[in-house]
């Protein structure tokens, strides 16, 4: 019995994390335990317990005699949330380097070659293969911990990003360059190169999102 609810605490974690990064649920929006529960399909002890391990993380907050929320992250989390990345992603790179990329990280980086260049450019669908692609290079890296360290920042970075609801067509363009760069230099397993380019990457999408959410913020 012990296992079945340990699994079922999982996936209603797996699932509600899920929803937080994509959008489903929003920042400052309270979570009610027995509509989890329904739409899930789980019962309600292995919701709470998600939801507790959620507010450990910092992505959920639990206020007394209020409930339970979806946390709204500041300028200041984004800033560490981006120190973070720094760190696990150019690690992360230098490990796929070292092993020279996998099959999964050459099918993202013929997706973002496969992109259009032009006007038809669809920003969302750059943005999931661009994810895809990060997702890719911890994969690659081969150290579970290092991808579970990812997957937690992941879901904060987004809740972080959830108020800029638009993305730019010329940067994304340069994503999508910078993307190609990083993962060419994996599979030539250049670890110095690709360590570079991840970091050079990370600061600059860092400068555009401040200013875009400081443009939301007001």
């Amino acid at each position: 019995m012990k296992q079945t609810n340990t699994k079922a605490s999982s996936t209603a974690y797996e699932a509600i994390r899920s929803m937080i990064a994509q959008g489903q649920l929003s920042p400052g929006e309270e979570l009610s335990e027995r509509t989890l529960a329904e739409s899930l399909q789980l019962g309600r002890t292995p919701v709470r317990e998600a939801i507790k391990d959620l507010c450990r993380e910092g992505v959920l907050m639990s206020v007394p005699l209020r409930g339970t929320f979806v946390q709204r992250l500041s300028v200041e989390d984004l800033k560490e949330i981006h120190e973070v990345r720094l760190a696990l992603e150019g690690m992360a790179a230098k490990l796929a380097a070292e092993k020279g990329g996998s099959p999964e990280l050459r099918a993202c980086l013929a997706e973002l070659q496969a992109l259009p260049d032009g006007p038809e450019l669809d920003t969302f669908e750059a943005q999931r293969i661009g994810w895809d692609f990060h997702k890719a290079i911890f994969q690659a890296a081969g150290n579970t911990r290092l991808a579970k360290l990812y997957a937690d920042v992941r879901v904060q970075n987004s809740l972080a990003m959830q108020r800029v609801k638009n993305y730019d067509a010329e940067r994304t363009r340069v994503v999508i360059k910078e993307h190609i760069a990083i993962g060419n230099a994996i599979l030539d397993r250049n670890q110095t190169l690709a360590h570079q380019l991840v970091w050079d990457h990370l600061q600059k999408a860092m400068e555009t999102k401040l200013r875009s959410l400081l443009a939301v913020l007001g």
